[in-house]
């Protein structure tokens, strides 16, 4: 098991250490290897500063490239933290959105509800932090359109979603606002399948991959730091692609 461990510590390590710059870096050069406290504190701090310095160059009106239908990946392939012969199978017919935070309409969303909004198609790019990438069409609700109908705190820092497979994340309020940042219903021509977060997941094609949720149950607005399933890890939290 310390095997492990330090292996898993060794590799956030060299995750955060590819998203720093040279000068970044050279802060290390006091720190022996085997002061892995300060290390990681060291890190930690760094990658918080690269997150703010990507949501300052993040702009808000700039979209990611959208292609033609004939450049879709086919198949779209299968990514979670777990196998596809263990993905989850979600009841639609008793599934309710929950609401929670700083919003002002908090009554849960039945599936019908949510598909009878507005709703909008794109096909983009999913960049994965593994280093693959493939193109698939997206069509559901502009989150941004969702976030006003439901009375959110549109000047709160912090969206937060809870997954019915346990993962959970947030993103900033920015992001959450982008128009292409999308709530997902369907996939190609048809309903999202279970393998890619049936009934519903968050697409935001300015982000990697695993900063987009699947198998959405819960949203929740919010200024206090919310963390997410990789970032708790050690991933970098803004992660724009």
């Amino acid at each position: 098991m310390k095997i492990l461990k330090g292996v898993a510590n060794l590799e956030r390590r060299l995750f955060l250490k590819q998203s720093l710059s040279i000068g970044a870096l050279s802060l290390l050069a006091g720190c022996e290897l085997t002061d892995a406290d300060r290390v990681q504190r060291v890190l930690g701090a760094m990658s918080r500063w690269n997150d703010g310095v990507q949501g300052w160059l993040f702009d808000p009106k700039r979209l990611a490239a959208e292609f033609p239908e004939s450049a879709i990946t086919n198949p779209f392939p299968f990514n979670a933290y777990y196998g596809e012969d263990e993905v989850r199978t979600i009841d639609g017919a008793a599934y309710k959105l929950e609401l929670a935070g700083m919003i002002r309409e908090k009554k849960p969303w039945t599936l019908p509800e949510l598909y009878a909004l507005p709703q909008v198609s794109q096909v983009t790019r999913h960049i994965c932090v593994e280093g693959w990438s493939a193109i698939g069409k997206w069509s559901g609700v502009r989150f941004s359109e969702f976030l006003g109908r439901i009375g959110a705190d549109l000047t709160a820092k912090y969206v937060g979603f809870q997954c019915a497979d346990d993962y959970y994340g947030s993103i900033d309020m920015a992001t959450a606002l982008h128009p292409q940042t999308q709530l997902s219903f369907r996939y190609g021509a048809g309903l999202l399948p279970p393998k890619y977060g049936y009934p519903m997941k968050l697409r935001i094609p300015t982000k990697l991959g695993f900063k987009n949720p699947k198998h959405i149950a819960a949203i929740f607005v919010t200024n206090d730091y919310p963390g997410g399933y990789w970032e708790d890890q050690g991933y970098n939290w803004f992660s724009g692609s």
